[in-house]
């Protein structure tokens, strides 16, 4: 049987938000909620919300002041706050000829039940968490990039080669908890029970590029393991520098793992 939300709203704002590292749902998953999987709960007079270890919260029918409320109660369950969370909003518009497509930043759905709210919520995570670090890559290269540039034509200290160093280890941090952090929202279990369900899931995920943006990202990322390698090969060869090599290799170390862990692990 399905379970129908806001029967009386034809239109609901939803709102996704990556407050943090990570969120420690055991505790909620102990009281009553709506469904599992991603996790569902009763949230303000009459909305709700779904939630992700990976530190999102996707809301639904929420007013400022709630919002601002259940963040605040959920703050104790957030591990690694963000000052300024990362966030996207659309609308889910109710239409009973819909077959669930995307206009702008409307969604429209023949009903608002549960499961077609859970996988707007899972494809609005995958999003918003793309976003996030489609900022932190472009940022972490924009660092590694005038580095990269002027060890070619200059003599450098050990102090700059430290500071290039952990400049390229900030890249490659980004790296690893991005891939690690999209694994985590994986398909909803519930995609299983219905092929709809399924085409609803994959016509979702092409509107929102969720594919095409990941392709970007591990473009970029390449660029930056290109940089890396650029940069140690460069450093490898001017004699005029004694580096602490054993720093070099941890980073080399780290390369490969990180790769690895994206390459393989997914």
């Amino acid at each position: 049987m399905q379970t129908i939300l806001f029967s009386d709203r034809d239109i609901v704002p939803v709102r996704a938000m990556l407050l943090g590292q990570s969120l420690d749902l055991k505790p909620l998953e102990q009281i009553d909620f709506l469904a599992k999987d991603p996790l569902a709960i009763a949230a303000g007079e009459s909305g709700c919300a779904i939630l992700f270890r990976s530190g999102v919260v996707v809301l639904y029918a929420l007013s400022p002041l709630e919002e601002a409320t259940f963040i605040t109660n959920l703050k104790e369950f957030t591990i690694g706050s963000f000052a300024s969370p990362e966030a996207e909003n659309v609308r889910i518009h109710r239409d009973a000829n819909s077959t669930g497509t995307v206009e702008g930043d409307i969604i429209f759905l023949p009903e608002f039940d549960l499961k077609s709210l859970q996988i707007v919520a899972t494809i609005l995570a995958k999003s918003v968490i793309m976003a996030y670090y489609e900022i932190n890559i472009a940022s972490a290269f924009e660092r590694i990039e005038p580095f990269a540039n002027r060890l070619q034509h200059a003599r450098w200290s050990k102090q700059q080669v430290r500071e290039l160093l952990k400049q390229l280890g900030n890249a490659l941090a980004v790296e690893h908890k991005m891939v690690g952090r999209v694994q985590v929202i994986d398909k909803p279990k519930l995609l299983w029970e219905s092929s709809d369900l399924d085409r609803f899931y994959l016509r979702l995920e092409k509107e929102f590029e969720i594919q095409a943006r990941q392709l970007v990202l591990e473009r970029k990322l390449a660029l930056v393991y290109r940089t890396v390698e650029t940069s140690l090969g460069l450093l490898q060869h001017n004699t005029n520098l004694r580096v602490e090599w054993y720093i070099v290799i941890l980073i080399v170390v780290e390369i490969f793992l990180s790769l690895y862990e994206m390459f393989f692990n997914r």
